[in-house]
């Protein structure tokens, strides 16, 4: 293992018990002694020593949490490359994340950083927050008849005299994006954003010069399922091993709990300015933290501002999964299949996409129980491109894509080389349950009815169309939720429903009616929990008697 005198001191400052870090921190730690410093790799010492003798100068005194990060700003492979390309950079507010990062831009085009044409761009959804960095770095050099000499400061922009390198503002919607030839992008405030479109267009200029580089910075928002938490979703993957360490550098910090924020030595580990020696801002800082905290015993509709923007952890919204995933694991419950036999069921499919997924379903009661008998087909072609199926799984990838091999063993799902899933294909499934089953009618909904409708009638089923599944969902949460947190729905062991379920959002609208939304568009289908949804619709209409018992007893009378 390598080592460096500012990353050594941080990780003293936490074995001794100097500073509190959050667990995420303290995964990067472990990752950092382990996997990082393990590798053929160096600290470029000599930009990382002007880089913090220069903001110390120019800026402010550094603590050692920022010059713990600034180190691996400068950490190469033995190839000269940068290790990190990318940083995520998560801290309560007041933390000094523009301070920090307008120091390390100003470094980054100056002659001591001393790569040509280096330009560095900030980019933000409001053109007065894009312009935070540029104008703390103007102030500065205004100030200073030294860095006058050396840079050349506007309103727009900062240019060092001596390589030509550029740092300025943008906003998210500019007009001007492609083509730009950054070294360096500043992505700030990403909590503001919906999603990736932007940052895609900004960075589609690295690359084109040496040690290109990605900071996104900000705290914790309002935006759910926006870009902040896609990279967040990367964060830990890396934080726990399931992805190759160099993807990001995450230094995440917010409380692990919400009820760390009633002791006010958690605090730090949402902002590490926090961390003592409490001294010249960060007392300021906290005595307004502190304030703020009291008052929520007399402002409480405050506290979802304060934990979100302070403690870096956002009001968990409970509406939005179905049911907690302790909850979905339960339905893991052991079927007898010799007791459904012979017995009354509902019927369901999910047919939404003839090209991807379609899943099919029985639901059978006992009293309060549910069983649900689910099977899916799906299209090769569409499983080899959005899992991989077929192909070898590399250590990483195999932790966090659908495993469809897997699923298709255990014959939860028939993987089709075909254009499209047709629907003989499915109704044949059905026409196989009827021998053992008996199947009172199949449930589906209106989206593909004119394709199964006929089919399904032609071999003899009874069809029930949803003509407005959004209205059955809002009808049916209630139901949902109650089956869930009292463990009545059983589906066996079967992940791939379960996999379905944890894919499923609930999105409520101004009325508090209830909608069940995929959470992502393209990978995490839904397909099974709907074919389970529709078939709950009818479940009343279940008999619970078990016919061949009552034939048996029927033929035990003397007439």
């Amino acid at each position: 293992m390598i080592h460096n005198k500012y990353v050594d001191e941080y990780i003293s400052l936490f074995k001794s018990g100097r500073i509190k870090l959050n667990q995420d921190r303290i995964k990067l730690l472990e990752l950092i002694q382990h996997d990082v410093l393990t590798q053929d790799v160096y600290f470029d010492e000599e930009r990382l020593e002007n880089c913090i003798k220069f903001i110390e100068k120019w800026y402010f005194k550094l603590r050692p949490f920022q010059k713990f990060i600034i180190a691996f700003v400068f950490l190469r492979r033995s190839n000269g490359l940068l290790f990190y390309k990318e940083f995520l950079l998560l801290m309560g507010r007041g933390a000094g994340k523009n301070g920090l990062i307008s120091g390390i831009a100003n470094f980054l085009i100056s002659e001591l950083n001393g790569i040509k044409d280096y330009n560095v761009s900030v980019v933000a959804n409001s053109e007065d927050q894009a312009m935070t960095s540029v104008s703390e770095v103007k102030s500065t050099v205004d100030n200073n008849t030294v860095l006058t000499k050396a840079f050349k400061a506007t309103q727009t922009q900062i240019v060092s005299r001596d390589t030509g390198s550029a740092f300025k503002y943008r906003t998210s919607n500019g007009n001007t994006k492609d083509g730009l030839r950054d070294g360096c992008v500043i992505f700030d405030e990403i909590h503001q954003y919906a999603d990736d479109t932007n940052v895609r267009v900004h960075v589609s200029g690295l690359g084109k010069k040496k040690d290109g580089r990605q900071f996104k910075i900000g705290s914790q928002g309002y935006v759910r399922e926006g870009y902040l938490d896609k990279q967040l979703e990367i964060a830990q993957r890396v934080l726990d091993r399931e992805a190759p360490p160099d993807l990001l550098f995450p230094f995440l910090c917010r409380l692990d709990s919400r009820d760390e924020v009633t002791e006010e030595r958690n605090w730090e580990k949402a902002n590490p300015m926090l961390s003592k020696p409490i001294e010249g801002y960060a007392k300021t800082l906290l005595a307004e933290i502190r304030t703020q905290y009291r008052k929520l015993l007399y402002e409480p509709s405050g506290t979802d501002e304060f934990m979100t923007k302070r403690m870096d952890l956002p009001a968990e919204n409970l509406e939005r999964s179905v049911a907690p995933y302790d909850e979905i694991k339960k339905t893991n419950r052991p079927i007898d299949y010799s007791f459904l036999e012979g017995r009354e069921c509902i019927g369901s499919v999910d047919f939404a996409s003839i090209r991807d997924f379609t899943a099919c379903g029985l639901l059978f009661r006992k009293e309060k129980d549910y069983y649900y008998l689910h099977h899916s087909f799906t299209r090769k072609e569409f499983v080899q491109k959005m899992y991989g199926y077929g192909r070898e799984q590399d250590k990483y990838a195999k932790k966090i894509v659908a495993p469809i091999s897997e699923w298709e063993e255990r014959g939860l799902v028939d993987v089709l080389n075909d254009g499209t899933i047709q629907p003989d294909v499915v109704v044949n499934w059905f026409i196989e349950q009827r021998k053992k089953y008996n199947i009172k009618k199949v449930i589906m909904d209106n989206f593909r009815a004119e394709l199964l409708r006929e089919v399904f009638e032609n071999a003899g089923f009874e069809v029930e169309v949803i003509r407005n599944p959004r209205a059955i969902s809002a009808l049916l949460a209630p139901r949902i939720e109650d089956g869930f947190a009292n463990e009545r729905f059983i589906w066996g062991d079967d992940p791939m429903m379960r996999w379905y379920t944890n894919n499923v959002e609930v999105k409520i609208d101004k009325k508090g009616n209830k909608s069940y939304e995929k959470k992502e568009q393209h990978r995490r289908k839904t397909d099974g929990f709907m074919s389970f949804l529709y078939s709950m619709y009818r479940a009343d209409e279940i008999s619970t008697i078990d016919m061949k018992e009552e034939i048996d007893f029927l033929s035990t009378l003397d007439f």
